[in-house]
């Protein structure tokens, strides 16, 4: 029976990948993927056998990974992060069950890009967060608005993924609009682009001034919550120890 694993590689560092992953990897006989995500593992990987597709061909690639697997092969399909968090693992699971395929499918967690930026701001999701994609392409954008207006109610730390693209230049601000209605226009707010990679950068402004801010597809957005302060340069959110001695 072949074997598919469905791997989160993390940021795209090496040295944020799991062992886990970099052992599927290396033991796969196939390795697919998007194709910027395939020219990143290249580096590390030169001498895997690759098969890629562009973006918007997402079915089209699980279906050549199953088809991969179903040849009694060992297949990895990468995906940056986490392949559980907005990655391949649930397209995955249902594209095999279509096709009716008995292979063997796996999952290996990775780095969320959550989890990357915040380690490169500070301590900005140490209490309760929500993770909310500002692309309309698979979800409905009342619907998105109002996850992050629910967001504001409950007081969440709020990490926005995908925040803006050529064509959304004003989602950021309309998320940023809806959360002012619940917090402080000076609540700190973090952008990190390329977390992980090499040519990682990262600023602190404030939630009013995030429609100013330098942010783009390969940014992270993280909004903190009534309490999240800045210090040192680095935002934190207390998590509700006392520290006074």
């Amino acid at each position: 029976m072949g074997k598919l694993y469905v791997a989160g590689f993390g940021p795209g560092g090496y040295e944020h990948m799991t062992e886990k992953c970099i052992q599927v990897i290396q033991e796969a006989d196939v390795v697919t993927g998007y194709t910027t995500y395939v020219e990143i593992l290249k580096e590390y990987f030169p001498d895997k056998q690759y098969l890629a597709t562009p973006m918007m061909q997402e079915v089209k690639r699980c279906r050549m990974a199953v088809e991969e697997a179903v040849k009694d092969q060992t297949v990895v399909m990468v995906s940056s992060g986490d392949s559980g968090i907005y990655g391949m693992a649930g397209i995955i699971y249902q594209v095999a069950e279509e096709m009716g395929a008995e292979i063997e499918i796996e999952t290996v967690p990775g780095v969320t890009a959550a989890s990357a930026a915040a380690s490169v701001l500070g301590a900005p999701l140490m209490h309760d967060f929500a993770v909310i994609s500002l692309s309309d392409l698979m979800t409905p954008l009342d619907l998105i608005w109002k996850r992050v207006d629910c967001a504001g109610q409950g007081d969440l730390i709020v990490c926005l993924y995908n925040p803006k693209s050529k064509k959304r230049t004003a989602y950021v601000e309309k998320a940023s609009e809806i959360l002012m209605q619940y917090r402080k226009p000076e609540t700190p707010a973090g952008i990190v682009r390329n977390a992980g990679r090499k040519d990682e950068t990262s600023q602190i402004t404030t939630l009013e001034k995030l429609k100013d801010a330098q942010i783009d597809m390969f940014s992270i957005v993280i909004i903190g919550n009534s309490q999240t302060y800045v210090s040192k340069g680095r935002m934190i959110t207390p998590r509700g120890y006392s520290v006074q001695q």
